[in-house]
């Protein structure tokens, strides 16, 4: 078993890191060093990755009990802290304001990861698992994983800004009208953590709640407080391309949307509509839970899981022929990854 590099990753006593697993930093296209982390399942022949891509303020340690049910399943995880969140670098002074430049560095982040650390370090098939932002991400980024990643599975996914005290269009245009003078760096609510369990937005398991805030109590440089204004005006350009009838067009990866019945910050009509909007796509709709499905109490999580392990088939077959279909599908992930590389470097200017 290889060991993790010391001090990467955290755990506290309700909430142990997972073993068999290895840990470190990849260097993005801008020289920033982000945390990632891979786990092993203990089977004797792992059956493919899941890519796991975390939501808004949220951190590798969150996602512990999760992981876990992948490995069980004999499947590997990769995963990693967005840039601005989790043991990863902040993009402001102050560091606890959720911030980006822009929504492209997401998505070369993403494509850094797959390249240098999931295509050789992993186990093929590659699947991919992501929660809200992560989900939005992974959407905007699709029309290029088609021949990467075989399944998506997107949980919760950031396609529609609720709950707000004004409207999403009316949001949008104050964030570029005072990004647009310099004041992209202003967060636009209260930093109120540690919040109280009563009304919380995202979970309806009292366990769940007080465990992921203790991660952050007992390790707070994991901490990441209200979004910027530029991280609002990012995600909302986002949030418009990924919803627009030529975009999803290009989406060839079969892509399962899991919708929360009761989700007051994404509309839940939101994203069935998406769904419905392309034919790769499709949607469930778990009623009841609460935002945070992976984090739900079982009632809710367990049908999640339930719907992801149906949607992502584990391959059962010999180890022989395992190997050969690796070889074969890594040597198309390579000749794609040439192409975007390419690509890339042609239009970086513009990203």
């Amino acid at each position: 078993m290889e060991q993790s590099d010391p001090g990467v990753l955290f755990s506290t006593a309700d909430n142990p890191t997972p073993g068999n697993h290895v840990s470190g930093y990849f260097t993005t296209f801008d020289r920033r060093r982000l945390r990632y982390a891979i786990f092993k399942t203990e089977k004797t022949v792992a059956r493919g990755t899941i890519v796991l891509l975390q939501g808004r303020n949220e951190t590798i340690e969150k996602y512990y009990e999760t992981i876990r049910h992948f490995t069980a399943r004999g499947l590997w995880v990769a995963t990693f802290d967005w840039r601005g969140q989790g043991g990863s670098p902040r993009l402001l002074k102050n560091p606890l304001r959720g911030h980006v430049r822009r929504f492209a560095d997401f998505e070369r982040d993403l494509t850094v990861f797959l390249e240098t650390i999931v295509l050789p370090e992993t186990r093929l098939p590659f699947f991919l698992v992501a929660h809200s932002m992560g989900s939005l991400v992974a959407l905007s980024a699709a029309p290029k994983l088609a021949n990467r990643i075989e399944r998506m599975a997107l949980v919760a996914p950031f396609v529609a800004m609720s709950g707000l005290p004004v409207s999403a269009g009316t949001l949008g245009v104050m964030a570029r009208m005072l990004s647009s003078i310099g004041l992209g760096w202003l967060r636009l609510s209260r930093d109120g953590f540690p919040r109280p369990f009563a009304d919380n937005a995202l979970t309806s398991d009292r366990q769940r709640f007080e465990r992921n805030q203790g991660i952050i109590l007992t390790h707070p440089g994991l901490r990441q407080g209200p979004a910027t204004v530029r991280w609002v005006l990012e995600m909302s350009r986002a949030i418009r391309r990924v919803n627009r009838f030529d975009h999803l067009d290009r989406i060839r990866v079969p892509t399962l949307l899991i919708a929360a019945g009761n989700d007051s910050i994404v509309d839940v009509r939101a994203v069935t509509g998406l769904a419905n909007r392309f034919r790769a796509g499709s949607a469930i709709t778990i009623d009841g839970a609460r935002h945070e499905l992976l984090q739900e109490a079982d009632r809710y999580r367990l049908p999640t899981l339930a719907a992801i392990d149906a949607f992502i088939p584990v391959d059962q077959s010999d180890e022989p022929a395992a190997k050969s279909r690796d070889a074969a599908a890594a040597g198309a992930f390579a000749d794609e990854a040439s192409r975007t590389s390419s690509r890339d470097n042609e239009t970086g200017q513009e990203l």
